[in-house]
């Protein structure tokens, strides 16, 4: 099956009468009745998106649900791509979560800092906090890991921020 068998499946469950004729063949009901209330070229077409997702088949005069339709569809399906490097601890730009592995966390904070701050840019404490708060739940936290990673350098008053010289950064990497 394609990656796009379920494609079908949703097709014929969206109709309300599809689904109602499938819920009667599941339920191992006679499904005549049903059907004659509908017209022949709808009846014909109920019939149809149903065989043709594969969700239901003849059997000795009568229907039978496929019962294994939707694990072979979910089995065919494609699974999104699992982010790697820094991505894996972002979600939509945020950092869902903080690393255990003191590589990771290095590498997510390089991360952070080349976002938070341009090469010569000096800002006040009040700016990176919001600006951390974009991207960070705690950026207090975030703020003061950046420090003593070295990436980040703090005025002695506390009143500017900028990026730590690449020397720095570069030898605690």
């Amino acid at each position: 099956m394609s990656a796009n068998s379920w494609r079908p499946l949703v097709a014929a469950l969206s109709d309300d009468r599809a689904r109602e004729v499938y819920a009667l063949v599941v339920l191992g009901q006679p499904i005549d009745a049903h059907l004659s209330s509908l017209s022949p070229g709808k009846r014909r077409r109920v019939i149809d998106s149903l065989r043709a997702a594969g969700l239901i088949f003849p059997v000795d005069g009568g229907w039978r649900a496929e019962s294994e339709i939707f694990r072979v569809a979910l089995a065919a399906a494609s699974t999104p791509a699992r982010p790697d490097g820094v991505a894996r601890f972002f979600t939509q730009g945020r950092l869902s979560s903080y690393p255990s592995r003191a590589a990771d966390r290095r590498e997510v904070l390089v991360h952070i800092a080349a976002r938070l701050l341009g090469p010569d840019e000096t800002i006040a404490e009040a700016e990176v906090t919001e600006r951390l708060a974009e991207i960070t739940d705690d950026p207090v936290s975030i703020r003061r890991y950046l420090i003593d990673a070295g990436l980040l350098s703090r005025a002695r008053d506390g009143s500017a921020y900028s990026l730590a010289p690449e020397r720095t950064r570069e030898g605690e990497r």
